[in-house]
């Protein structure tokens, strides 16, 4: 592959001294990867240049018709100062069904991956060394075309950025409690839930606020049909746990496949437990919790690898999950997963990438 230019920033950015305080996706790094795709050209002129605002038409139409897909994966720096990316290749390939269903051309995986290490190579000073941080890398697609009619664009534009990142969740594992919405809903089949596409978290925004007003950390979505079985938690995916056996929604079109999520099952297979992919029911997860076989749930997700979930709110009603605390599961696959990711731990899979 051809060497990707890099234009250096001229005057570079004063790196967070304290790295507990880095927060998620507030500070970004001096460069970023830019390509351009036109019908001409196909996707062409990779390149690294400064960090810095677009100039766009007002008129642009993902600024109205919101053709915009993205990603979101973690690069870790293990204790030889080693930077690490975990499953980035699955990540392109996501973005790439991504985009098919959007309407955008397709990616070349591989150049991309090409880009983005040699993006990481000019950053790598930016790659936090504190235990729970990790630079955060955000590709993202955006439709260039200018003009209001109702079209696929033509034009888009592919960049990458980094961001040096704590915890997810301020309070870290702590386990937190979720609203159960009933009404509004997320995605349905034959629509774009199973995808990143931008719209699917502007459609999360109005019931994740109604949630947080009530004191709850997060949103537990159900279908939009049946309004009756679960789906995904905020913008994770959930898992149960009855003893050992591991219970999550099965994909079905509505809800995206993540990569964490897929991790954990296999691991869970790994360890022995029982994996079940399946429709649940929110009447099957409040029994569960009231009878107390339901011994624990959790969120899974590349921004918080998991979270615990304590307590669940339906109509009213709040139960707790287990002893309201982080389940053994729940700390075992966080540890076991965030070991892989830090390379201190085997990977059989193969799953964690040098850069």
């Amino acid at each position: 592959m051809q060497s990707i230019p890099v234009r250096y920033a001229q005057t570079l950015k004063e790196k967070p001294a304290d790295e507990t305080k880095l927060g998620f996706g507030k500070i970004f790094t001096d460069h970023m990867l830019i390509m351009d795709y036109d019908p001409e050209h196909g996707w062409h002129d990779m390149r690294i240049v400064p960090y810095a605002p677009f100039s766009m038409d007002p008129a642009s139409m993902v600024l109205h018709y919101g053709q915009a897909i993205f990603e979101g994966l973690k690069c870790y720096r293990d204790a030889s100062g080693a930077l690490r990316l975990f499953r980035p290749m699955d990540n392109f390939r996501r973005m790439n069904r991504s985009a098919a269903r959007m309407c955008i051309p397709q990616l070349d995986e591989e150049a991309c991956l090409e880009g983005l290490r040699t993006l990481l190579a000019v950053e790598q000073g930016w790659a936090p060394h504190a235990e729970g941080t990790a630079l955060y890398v955000r590709p993202t697609i955006i439709a260039t075309d200018v003009g209001l009619g109702v079209h696929v664009s033509h034009t888009y534009r592919f960049f990458i950025i980094l961001s040096p990142s704590g915890a997810y969740y301020q309070d870290g594992l702590a386990p937190v409690g979720i609203y159960v919405e009933d009404e509004l809903v997320r995605a349905v089949r034959g629509g774009i839930g199973f995808t990143k596409a931008a719209a699917n978290y502007a459609a999360s925004l109005y019931a994740g606020d109604v949630a947080e007003r009530k004191g709850y950390a997060q949103v537990l979505w159900l279908d939009g049909v049946h309004q009756r079985y679960i789906e995904e938690v905020g913008s994770m995916n959930i898992m149960f746990a009855f003893g050992d056996t591991i219970v999550t929604p099965m994909l079905n079109g509505s809800i995206l496949p993540g990569i964490t999520r897929d991790s954990i099952l296999t691991l869970a297979n790994d360890f022995g437990y029982t994996v079940e992919e399946r429709r649940m029911s929110i009447e099957e997860v409040f029994e569960g919790a009231r009878s107390g076989k339901m011994t624990e749930a959790f969120g899974t997700g590349t921004a918080a690898v998991v979270s615990p979930v304590g307590s669940l709110c339906w109509k009213g009603e709040v139960v707790r999950i287990g002893d309201g605390g982080i389940g053994p599961i729940t700390q075992r696959m966080y540890d076991a997963l965030t070991a892989i990711q830090r390379g201190e731990a085997a990977d059989p899979h193969g799953w964690s990438v040098l850069v």
